[in-house]
């Protein structure tokens, strides 16, 4: 049974979402404070985690933050009713692996907390190597030149993707199938956003560029850093 944790201070939506994931099979615990739910997140073992961003006490990336911090990789999906392309940024910055803006479809919030579960219970490769960038799938640790970087679980799978075929350009279409779980005619600017605070995390520190636009047509991994 997968355990789901929802951090929610508006009771009514937090009790319509509780009741619509425990039809499903899972155990599902409230927490309407964020201290609350920075609290639960980690004494629990939870497999995945909503998280409003306005909260009481500890706001919603304050919550993301700390939970990173402290090492826990638990999916987290972000549920917040600012909807510029700043605040989405800021919240997947903090650590969180999806967005969705208030007011959702609950079928689409069900959709993306299955593609989360999905993600995490797919087996892979214990290490991808790219170059000097090395990725310890079991553990969900990315190195490059011997310098660990911490990534959101959306972003170390967009950068699995790209690293287990290095050279070769994988489309947006292609990147919202395999690692968001949607069909191809979905927004791609989910894709743009991932893939610029990737290239924050592990070019922008480093001499030379992994991770290459191919205009019109998608991303790459290049080893040589080469265009």
């Amino acid at each position: 049974m997968n355990r789901l944790l929802i951090v929610e201070d508006e009771t009514s939506l937090a009790s319509v979402l509780q009741r619509g994931f425990e039809a499903e099979g899972m155990h599902v615990d409230l927490a309407h404070q964020g201290d609350t739910g920075l609290r639960l997140a980690l004494e629990g073992e939870y497999d995945a985690i909503i998280l409003d961003l306005m909260l009481p006490g500890l706001d919603g990336h304050r919550v993301c933050t700390a939970i990173r911090a402290a090492g826990l990789w638990t999916p987290i999906l972000m549920l917040t009713a600012k909807d510029s392309e700043y605040d989405e940024a800021q919240g997947l910055d903090t650590g969180a692996d999806d967005y969705l803006t208030k007011p959702f479809s609950y079928l689409v919030l069900q959709s993306r907390i299955r593609a989360l579960l999905r993600r995490t219970a797919r087996g892979r490769p214990q290490r991808i190597i790219a170059g000097d960038l090395v990725l310890e799938t079991s553990a969900r640790r990315c190195i490059r030149a011997g310098r660990d970087i911490a990534l959101t679980s959306r972003e170390f799978d967009l950068l699995a993707v790209l690293a287990r075929r290095p050279g070769t350009v994988v489309s947006k279409s292609a990147l919202l199938e395999e690692v968001w779980d949607l069909p191809g005619e979905s927004d791609p600017n989910v894709v743009e956003v991932h893939v610029s605070a990737l290239r924050r995390k592990i070019d922008r520190p480093f001499p030379h560029k992994l991770l290459h636009t191919a205009r019109g047509l998608g991303y790459r991994i290049l080893t040589d850093g080469a265009p």
